[in-house]
């Protein structure tokens, strides 16, 4: 299962699910698999009435959401963001990548009912920046890559705060404090794991911890799902609470599945909706604030404001970041996906017909983000070919 570890063949299974999703509802059987997604597995003796498309977006995308708050924490501890003058730059640019996107939304929409769904062209998606990159930028320097994977996980933090902050309503206390206690007993519980050097020495079986694990994540998930908070935050919480070694073993051991399960139905689930018979300018306002943010306002953003922020902490930290290395980020950036996916289910609830725009729009958005920057990566890539990987090291505004 090692090759669902790569960002290539994440990337690749991640489009096809998105593809094939969008091709099989508008087949004359895609009524009745819609239908089916929608059809709702109740578990009334616990309070759980989710349809199957929720019980992925609110359940399986959870695992997904703990591996990103795993490795936001390894950035944070050990990685590149493990100190202000590394994070500051990527969150700048961050920042940049998510106000214009936003911006851009707001300037289509306002005024109109579907001016709430501002945060769904702010998303990155790691895997899919990550996949092109490595698919056509195989002379791109490690210190662009590097900078796209602490953007994309801080553009992953703001992302999360969204979700907590905006798409929660009437908040149930009570359940929130028993989710507190379940994620912190989970910590404390993540702390009596051994290293694994120590498995092989020791007799005793790790399975009833790992056993344990399982049980009080469950337990977390319900209890914030019960809140009112959206429930993947549940795994957010609890990959911020693991202790680091045993977080990292989780996550060597969930990421195949994730790659090659969950993201790919997440993306086949939210994909699956009928190109609506509309002329385009009948379409929703907030059709285009999607399709336009994504590609041109990440590219924007980014460029722009990573690029004011390089001048000045290029001359605190010597950071050889180039306006062309911007554009390549800004370029892989726009692709959106899974959160941005997310984030419109939950902006347009209670307006199906708009979302299944926003659904398009995301998917058009992104698939035009990802043939620009596919471009874009392979330009560069020759570029720094030619001048032998080092080009670009002399200042912010260089070549």
């Amino acid at each position: 299962m090692n090759f669902l570890r790569s960002e290539r063949w994440a990337a690749a299974l991640l489009l096809i699910a998105a593809v094939l999703g969008l091709l099989v509802a508008n087949l004359s059987f895609g009524p009745a698999l819609i239908e089916l997604r929608n059809a709702h597995i109740d578990l009334p003796w616990l309070g759980l009435d989710l349809s199957a498309g929720h019980w992925i977006s609110d359940g399986l995308l959870a695992i997904f959401f703990f591996i990103v708050a795993v490795e936001l924490k390894r950035e944070l501890v050990i990685g590149e963001l493990n100190s202000l003058s590394k994070a500051l730059l990527p969150a700048i640019a961050a920042v940049g990548g998510v106000v214009v996107p936003a911006l851009i939304f707001l300037a289509f929409t306002a005024g109109t009912e579907t001016v709430d769904g501002w945060p769904i062209p702010t998303a990155t998606d790691i895997a899919f920046a990550l996949g092109v990159l490595a698919m056509f930028g195989t002379w791109i320097p490690t210190r662009v890559r590097v900078f796209l994977l602490a953007l994309a996980v801080l553009d992953d933090l703001i992302a999360i705060l969204i979700i907590a902050f905006f798409f929660t309503a009437d908040a149930n206390l009570a359940s929130i404090g028993f989710a507190g206690i379940a994620i912190a007993l989970f910590g404390a519980v993540s702390r009596v794991m051994k290293p694994r050097s120590a498995w092989i020495l020791s007799r005793k079986p790790q399975w009833p911890i790992v056993l344990v694990l399982i049980v009080l994540g469950a337990l977390a998930w319900y209890f914030v799902y019960q809140s009112g908070v959206h429930a993947t935050i549940a795994g957010v919480a609890l990959g911020l609470v693991m202790a680091r070694r045993p977080g990292g073993r989780a996550v060597h051991a969930l990421e195949p599945w994730s790659n090659g399960v969950i993201l790919p139905l997440f993306a086949f689930s939210a994909a699956m909706v009928a190109v609506p018979q509309v002329q385009p300018s009948e379409l929703d306002p907030a059709f285009w604030g999607i399709l336009i943010g994504l590609p041109v306002g990440k590219i924007i953003g980014i460029m722009v404001v990573g690029g004011l922020g390089a001048l000045v902490v290029r001359r605190r930290a010597g950071i050889p970041l180039t306006l062309g290395d911007l554009f390549v980020v800004g370029a892989l950036g726009g692709i959106g996906f899974t959160v941005s996916l997310l984030m419109n289910e939950l902006a347009f609830v209670g307006l199906p017909e708009v979302a299944d725009e926003g659904t398009l729009a995301v998917l058009l958005g992104s698939g035009v983000a990802i043939v620009v920057s596919a471009v874009v990566v392979t330009l560069r890539s020759r570029h720094y070919k030619r001048h032998g990987g080092h080009a670009g090291v002399g200042g912010a505004f260089s070549r």
